[in-house]
């Protein structure tokens, strides 16, 4: 969601289009030779443990940090500034005539891995950016008198910083030496519960030295698989007791298991307080965008959540704020908030902190932030009397801290806390993205899912086919993906602009929001896409925003509000 005044929302990234064929190029080569016992990782310094000797970055835009990391304690930063694109670089020693495997692991910004010098074709990949590690691969060959060989990574011209670990160049033996080989790492210590719900147990463990990885075993089986040192295993039965161990891994292989711990999940309690049954979200504007300008009070009735947009950044990472804009709402004062927002409260709604929008900058990439963004969240619930927070981080998230801080703040709120989350389309498109697994991880104490089905173009199905925005297909096609994979229905609901200028592009009638509701609920006014059930317990619908709502005469919450409600 935007805060300009023509409110685009977030538009599609620059190369966004490249994207498939981006993610096709960060696939190993067909055809690429296979590492043989005689191969060796004839990179140096390919961990970043030694700073960065070896290495060289243009216009010192390199330097080594502690976090995030893929494997060992430290990993490579690179900024790009200007006309930069912080390019760093190794001369890696090899053998004439030979094939070697390029790989290395890349987190944050756009991020480009490559090799030149080959003798032969000179060869790179790359990915958009990343809140996850991912691992970027290819391969070359070396000419006849090649001996050596320059190895390389960059960013983008006004991207954000990326981060690089683990390189590898392996192959034959170059002669120039490299890292050694990994060895199997030792066996995880300090295994301790740090969390648990009703279907849900949160495990924490001290680091091993070496591993690039940790694997959760519950009961004896594998459950999870994780690369920090925290993991939340969800899906467990209420009231039921679990054993849990935790294994470290990395290339040459998997340690032994931990010391089990044993932990009993929580009684039935639920989450998200006593919403009704189908529910309509608004966000309501702490800024004048030219939309009408509203007080908490003004929002209408049809609204059974009102997320309040925005909270802020802060200095401090991970952490947030909220500032009421008193001048430009006309005066409105945080008394006079703090007295509407338990009036509506009284009258059964529920009003929340949205965290983000598209110009959001809360980052949360480990655990001190993690701890400060629940800690900050907390803090103003307790202070502007808030029932919850909404995530609408729409420059990307990292799926492990954000699961780690709001189970912290579920800990400190307790079940009635509501979360919601508005992922873009493109976020929810697959369970391996950060934010749909984020909602899976938290699906214990999740409220609903309300996925922007505007600004986004065209997109798949969960049948496969392309549909573009503006149609009852996209809307029941692509929620279709949400209900098909791990989503409750109940944790599912359609979010849409309230007016043509509430968003750039994906504007429908309200008739056709009501229309997707009756097809996914029913199975009656479906378009060309029928989903193969019924979902009769969908939350229901979100707009942006209950200004922009307002003014077009509140057709859309006039309109939609009272179909939600009478949904099956």
């Amino acid at each position: 969601m935007d805060r300009a005044s023509r409110t685009p929302g977030r538009g599609r990234r620059p190369w966004a289009a490249a994207l498939v064929s981006a993610l096709a190029l960060a696939l190993p080569l067909a055809g690429a030779g296979q590492a043989t016992a005689a191969d060796v990782n004839n990179a140096k310094n390919a961990g970043f443990e030694s700073g960065l000797s070896g290495w060289s970055c243009s216009a010192n835009s390199g330097s080594v940090v502690s976090s995030p990391v893929h494997g060992g304690a430290s990993a490579l930063k690179a900024t790009p500034a200007g006309q930069d694109n912080a390019r760093c670089s190794q001369t890696v020693a090899v053998r004439p005539g030979s094939t070697y495997r390029l790989t290395g692991w890349v987190q944050g910004g756009y991020a480009y891995l490559g090799v030149t010098g080959t003798g032969t074709t000179d060869v790179s990949t790359w990915t958009p950016d990343s809140s996850a590690w991912k691992q970027l691969s290819t391969s070359f060959t070396t000419g006849s008198s090649t001996t050596s060989v320059t190895v390389y990574t960059h960013g983008w011209y006004g991207q954000q910083p990326y981060y690089v670990d683990d390189v590898s160049v392996l192959g034959p033996d170059g002669g120039g030496g490299g890292d050694p080989e990994p060895t199997v790492p030792a066996t995880p210590g300090g295994l301790t519960v740090s969390g648990t719900t009703a279907g849900s147990v949160t495990l924490a463990w001290n680091a091993v030295s070496g591993a690039t990885g940790y694997t959760v075993y519950r009961d004896g089986t594998r459950a999870t698989a994780v690369t920090g040192t925290s993991a939340t295993v969800t899906g467990l039965a209420a009231s039921t007791s679990y054993s849990f161990q935790v294994t470290a891994t990395n290339a040459a292989g998997e340690s032994a298991k931990s010391a089990a711990v044993s932990v009993r999940t929580r009684e039935n309690g639920g989450g998200g307080g006593d919403l009704p049954r189908h529910a309509v979200t608004g966000y309501w504007q702490n800024f004048n965008n030219g939309a009408a300008v509203q007080k908490i009070s003004d929002v209408p009735a049809q609204y059974d959540i009102i997320a309040v947009a925005f909270a802020d950044a802060t200095g401090t990472p991970g952490a947030v704020t909220f500032n009421l804009d008193s001048a430009g709402l006309n005066g409105y004062t945080v008394d006079q908030f703090k007295a509407d927002v338990r009036a509506k409260q009284a009258a059964g709604k529920k009003v929340i902190i949205s965290v983000g929008g598209e110009k959001g900058t809360v980052a949360v990439n480990d655990s001190a932030s993690a701890t400060n963004f629940a800690d900050s969240v907390y803090a103003l619930m307790r202070e502007y009397g808030f029932d919850g927070v909404d995530i609408d981080l729409e420059n990307g998230l990292n799926a492990t801290y954000m699961t780690q801080a709001l189970r912290q703040l579920s800990a400190k709120a307790g079940a009635s806390m509501i979360l919601t989350m508005a992922p873009q389309t493109i976020d929810m498109q697959s369970t391996s993205n950060s934010y749909f697994r984020t909602a899976l991880n938290v699906k214990d104490i999740l409220t609903v899912v309300n996925m922007q089905y505007y600004n986004s173009g065209s997109m798949l199905g969960c049948d496969g086919k392309v549909y573009s925005q503006g149609s009852v297909d996209f809307l029941t096609a692509l929620a279709c993906i949400q209900l098909e994979n791990g989503l409750d229905p109940s944790q599912v609901g359609l979010g849409l602009p309230a007016s043509t200028r509430g968003a750039g592009s994906g504007y429908v009638a309200p008739s056709v929001v009501n229309a997707a509701l009756d097809c996914l609920t029913r199975g009656t006014n479906c378009g060309s896409f029928k989903p193969s059930k019924t979902y009769p317990g969908l939350r229901g619908a979100m707009t942006w925003s209950t200004n922009w709502d307002a003014t077009a005469g509140n057709a859309w919450s006039n309109a939609v509000g009272p179909h939600v409600h009478a949904l099956p």
